[in-house]
């Protein structure tokens, strides 16, 4: 059978925007699979990492690089090769592309060049994850990566403390147990936390319960330190509690500057409503 034969059935050109599995190769969809097979040319985050996948499914489609580092300059042209005829399929190195990963520089430029871009859906690390913690998912919010570093990411932190909807979080391993401490010193050790770890692979591990417990088996567990992580923390509650807590959370910074923490605390409970209990309880785990 010809090439032009195995070629999507389109009227024009597509980007199409394709899912991979996030562990087990065998989660690639028959639609997926169908269309890394048939396009002319596979973008791939990591040509090397996306070998593995292509051969265990026996396909054999050219790949280039798709990364952060050369996503300006590379979009131009694999939009100008969708110009002039080709399909192309845009993968990430696990999941769904765009989702904390490369990828939208080249869905914008694609459209504003009139190029048909078309999702071919997957898996997500962060949905998957969600639909096993057993926290509420009717709302929820995905925050990606946080800093590295440990202030910017406590006091990224800090501004989602009075957050009422569940918070999703990608974290790696060797930031992981910093990661977690830095969540019981904001949060409070008492709020609802999961740990999804390895999703689908063989060591997949789902910890679950307060936020001190999970923190301590983490750190305490060199295993449960490896690999890829989604944490999930449920919200502070409804949306006036949230808003409460937040708003006791800034002014007990702004007090704690002047006075000490223990009467910064409580002056900012009468203020604002919010419990001393978890103004203060945050200060405490970050000195422990």
């Amino acid at each position: 059978m010809s090439r032009q034969h195995d070629k999507p059935a389109v009227a024009v050109p597509k980007l199409f925007v394709v899912a991979t599995p996030i562990g087990n190769l065998d989660d690639l969809s028959p639609r997926a699979r169908a269309t890394l097979a048939q396009v002319d040319l596979i973008a791939a985050e990591d040509t090397r990492h996306s070998a593995a996948l292509l051969r265990h499914h026996g396909i054999a489609t050219r790949t280039i690089a798709l990364h952060e580092y050369n996503e300006r300059e590379a979009s131009a042209e694999l939009v100008r090769r969708m110009q002039a005829g080709e399909n192309i399929a845009l993968i990430s190195d696990a999941g769904t592309p765009l989702v904390s990963d490369p990828g939208f520089r080249l869905v914008r430029a694609a459209r504003a060049a009139g190029v048909v871009v078309s999702p071919i859906p997957g898996a997500c690390a962060a949905i998957a994850a969600l639909s096993a913690a057993g926290l509420p998912s009717d709302r929820f919010v995905f925050e990606g990566f946080l800093p590295p570093k440990s202030a910017a990411r406590r006091a990224r932190l800090r501004e989602l403390a009075g957050e009422a909807r569940t918070l999703v979080f990608y974290e790696s391993s060797h930031r992981i147990v910093e990661a977690l401490a830095d969540f019981a010193a904001e949060f409070g050790g008492e709020r609802r936390l999961v740990v999804a770890r390895e999703l689908t692979k063989q060591f997949e591990t789902l910890l679950d319960g307060r936020i001190a417990d999970v923190a301590a088996r983490v750190a305490a567990d060199a295993d449960q330190q490896r690999g890829e992580f989604v944490l999930l923390v449920e919200g502070v509650g409804d949306a006036a509690d949230g808003a409460k807590l937040a708003e006791g959370r800034r002014v007990f910074e702004r007090l704690r500057r002047e006075l000490p923490p223990s009467r910064a605390a409580k002056l900012a409970s009468e203020i604002t409503g919010a419990p001393r209990r978890l103004l203060y309880e945050g200060l405490e785990a970050s000195h422990e």
